[in-house]
């Protein structure tokens, strides 16, 4: 029995921002695993405050998942789930725990970049189909990987 989805927006308009919010929620998710493992991995002088740093990123990454997700959910698609998923939807490599504690943050810089830019792309196609709860979820999360982005380059002695 297929039901239907009373969202007042076209099949095609729900389908266009699932599509972006499930690219959303890959590079999110992969940048969830790389800065949680680079909380287990990261060393040097500096190890106690990137640790928690990347502990507190980490974990508010991992609430986001669940609201991106359900927002695909709630536009009546399904919300991608496997490992292979996501690797075909993000372009966020994997993380190496080899990597210096200042490669780390310089990748992790980039990656919140990376992130920025999907959500801003899916930002705009919501705006385009005049869905404001996406909208709103979408600038809620810039906010939160541009502060993110911030702080680690504020670890880095950069602006």
């Amino acid at each position: 029995m297929t039901q239907t989805i009373d969202t007042d927006f076209t099949d095609a308009q729900r389908e266009a921002v699932a599509r972006e919010l499930s690219k959303v929620l890959a590079d999110s998710y992969a940048i969830y695993l790389k800065t949680h493992g680079y909380h287990w991995n990261v060393r040097g002088p500096e190890f106690f405050s990137l640790h928690g740093l990347f502990q507190q990123q980490y974990t508010e990454i991992w609430g986001a998942l669940d609201d991106i997700a359900e927002r695909i959910r709630a536009l009546g698609e399904l919300a991608p789930q496997s490992a292979s998923a996501f690797g075909n939807l993000t372009s966020i490599h994997d993380g190496d725990a080899e990597k210096s504690a200042n490669d780390m943050l310089a990748e992790l810089i980039r990656d919140h970049g990376v992130v920025v830019r999907t959500a801003r792309q899916a930002l705009k196609v919501a705006e385009e189909a005049g869905d404001e709860s996406t909208v709103d979820l979408m600038t809620q999360r810039l906010a939160a990987h541009e502060k993110a982005a911030w702080m680690l380059r504020s670890s880095l002695g950069n602006r």
